[in-house]
């Protein structure tokens, strides 16, 4: 039978659609309205701005209501409406909550043990547009309780969620946040918080929402300040592009780490992997200063500046004590040049005044001697400008400058694996994805200019080298960051051994902590299963998740000779697409030209079949999955065991696994025997 409130809901979900109506004509009259228009145009432009961003967030479409709160008591009974934005009445009243408010967390964290002043909540299901049915909890009633939820408390309308179509783009999980995941999006702008979850326990939509709440919660600070979302690739940010507008957030920079520098740097260089993790290594930041400072000669004798008739002498002693007391602070190289000329020249000044009156200022001095060629080139030479672009060029490019500035830090062989020649095409240079942290390091050194946000989110981040995490933790602003990962998938050059090790290269923050999700809501519990004997081998620190979906299949395991691979995917493949929204065949790269030479048909993102190889997969999900020969993924050079665990944790219904004679590894030697 239907909960018996479907009706009044349902006409309760047409009210806060005219709600919504009615807000978004108010919002773009006001945009319209030329006598709101501020005293000067800049002001004029950022109303218009606000109200054009405020008019694009009531746009985006999705529940406005998922759910209810209903509290008896002595006053009377109370309701509140919870949905993915606030809505008022034509009173101004509120209509709907909005889900980051303090009012709906009950709505996420109450249980039977602990119902949060609660006496019942209601959460909504829906088929298309309407509102299907209503799951109810009624917490005045602990027996009620019994046998109403799935898996570890879930309540069903999660489950069926879960077990949706994948559309190729992520969406959001705002209906759907569980306790633990709730616990961490509210964590507060002040934390850098590192977030441990292995597949399937929404650690990637966790950031999303959290940087939705603190957007909410801090909207004046971070809109001055903003927040950076980076991802590993441009398919995951396509993937995951939607979430934070369906959540009303339009106005955050989400790119890659290369993305971070606009188009200043063309990245087409591939690197090896063992010259990926020499770049991406932290010894790096004393090669570039080390570099750097080449840029400081003490002469050895005094040095003269002239003015005028008069020639002022200075001594390498006081030089020598000038550029330790200035190199001492905490400040730019550029800076400490422009404070040591200044401090050379009111030297000479006083020399040259002594203990006399001079109608003659400092400055007027300074300029005097500066404009004198052989004066400025004798303070050129003590302490020259540094080009940082130029200085790592250098360092990639020229063996003896490398050889220079690295003695005693990398070896020969090392310098060896560095050193390239140095590549253009046209007039644009290039450069290699692992060596723009670089660049960055010895801007920042040099110039001590940083772009820096009020929040930064970062994804995949097990995979980031030392260097890519310096790049990371200069962005954010007291460092307050989302950092999301795990371990037992860190696959790329230089990733983390352990999150102990990031939070070194991120400057061992005192505001640090680790937060772990450990109950997976995306893989079946067959394929998680599955996928988890790999763990002891390919990290065998961390905690498995565990899956609340206890239905499903268990992975197909399907042999065949090493010749009939092809032939075999593209027949399984073919029938996938026939019967899933979304599919995927994760092959070693060595092997995609061959499938397609097979026959198989690449359809595009989110349409027919993506062909991946396991490392660029990471991240995303799929209806179904086929993996192609996974001994040859277990077995490759570095990570072998931890690509494949990428590439069985992919699939969110169906996986299959096509193999040759060789079998599969060990691990699952019983279940292929079986």
């Amino acid at each position: 039978m239907p909960h018996p409130d479907l009706e009044l809901e349902r006409a309760r979900l047409d009210f806060f659609r005219q709600c919504l109506d009615a807000m978004r004509a108010k919002t773009a009259h006001l945009a319209g309205r030329e006598d709101l228009l501020a005293a000067n145009e800049a002001d004029a432009v950022a109303v218009r701005h606000q109200l054009s961003l405020r008019l694009a967030a009531l746009d985006q479409p999705g529940m406005l209501c998922f759910g209810s709160l209903l509290t008896d008591s002595a006053s009377g009974a109370e309701r509140f409406h919870i949905g993915r934005r606030h809505l008022d009445d034509a009173e101004g009243e509120p209509a709907v909550v909005d889900w980051r408010a303090p009012v709906a967390v009950p709505f996420y964290r109450a249980t039977a043990a602990d119902p949060l002043g609660l006496d019942r909540r209601q959460r909504f299901t829906f088929a298309a547009d309407q509102l299907a049915d209503i799951y109810e909890e009624d917490f005045t009633d602990p027996d009620s309780l019994l046998g109403g939820s799935g898996a570890h408390g879930v309540p069903d309308p999660l489950l069926g969620e879960l077990s949706r179509e994948r559309t190729g783009q992520m969406r959001d999980i705002v209906a759907t946040i569980q306790a633990e995941q709730d616990v961490v999006i509210r964590a507060g702008l002040d934390e850098c918080l590192i977030v441990q979850g292995g597949p399937g326990t929404g650690k990637t939509a966790v950031g999303l929402h959290r940087a939705a709440f603190l957007l909410y919660e801090q909207r004046d600070q971070l809109a001055r300040t903003g927040v950076l979302v980076v991802g590993p690739n441009p398919i995951f940010l396509q993937y995951i592009s939607q979430v934070l507008p369906s959540l009303g957030e339009t106005s955050v920079t989400q790119t890659t780490l290369v993305g971070i520098f606009g188009w200043r740097f063309r990245c087409s260089i591939d690197d090896s992997f063992d010259r990926a993790s020499l770049l991406g290594d932290a010894r790096w930041s004393v090669v570039i200063e080390r570099a750097a400072l080449r840029c400081i000669t003490v002469p050895a004798e005094s040095i003269e500046l002239r003015f005028r008739s008069r020639v002022v002498r200075i001594e390498p002693e006081f030089i020598q004590e000038l550029v330790t007391l200035i190199r001492d602070r905490d400040s730019s190289l550029r800076q400490q040049r422009d404070r040591f000329r200044n401090r050379m020249l009111r030297e000479a000044y006083d020399r040259w005044s002594g203990d006399e009156l001079h109608a003659l200022s400092l400055d007027e001095f300074s300029s005097e001697v500066l404009a004198h060629k052989q004066s400025r080139s004798v303070l050129d030479k003590c302490w020259t400008t540094v080009n940082p672009l130029a200085l790592v060029r250098s360092l990639l490019t020229s063996k003896n400058s490398l050889a220079r500035s690295s003695d005693g830090v990398f070896d020969g062989r090392e310098q060896e694996t560095i050193i390239r020649d140095r590549q253009q095409l046209g007039s644009q240079e290039l450069w290699s994805a692992a060596e723009v942290p670089l660049i960055d390091h010895a801007e920042a050194f040099v110039t001590g200019e940083v772009r820096r946000y009020g929040h930064v989110v970062v994804d995949e981040a097990q995979d980031l080298s030392p260097m890519a995490l310096r790049l990371i933790g200069r962005r954010a602003h007291r460092n307050s960051l989302t950092i999301l990962g795990d371990l037992a998938q860190a696959t790329g050059a230089g990733a983390s051994a352990d999150w102990s090790a990031t939070l070194a290269h991120l400057g061992q923050p005192d505001n640090a902590r680790i937060a772990e999700l450990t109950v997976g809501y995306r893989l079946p519990a067959a394929i998680l299963e599955f996928a988890n004997r790999l763990l002891p081998e390919a990290a065998p620190l961390v905690t498995p998740a565990t899956s609340a979906r206890k239905v499903g299949s268990p992975p197909q395991l399907v042999e065949c000779s090493t010749p009939d691979i092809g032939r075999v995917v593209v027949a399984r493949a073919a029938t996938m697409a026939g019967e899933y929204l979304t599919a995927a065949v994760i092959a070693p790269i060595s092997v995609h030209n061959d499938l397609r030479s097979a026959g198989l048909v690449e359809g595009e993102w989110g349409n027919g079949i993506v062909l991946l190889d396991p490392a660029t997969a990471k991240g995303l999900e799929f209806d179904a999955v086929i993996v192609v020969d996974p001994m040859a993924i277990y077995r490759e050079a570095r990570h072998g065991p931890r690509l494949l665990f990428v590439a069985l944790t992919r699939a969110v219904q169906s996986l299959t696994l096509i193999h040759g004679p060789e079998g599969l590894p060990a691990a699952f030697l019983d279940v292929a025997s079986g």
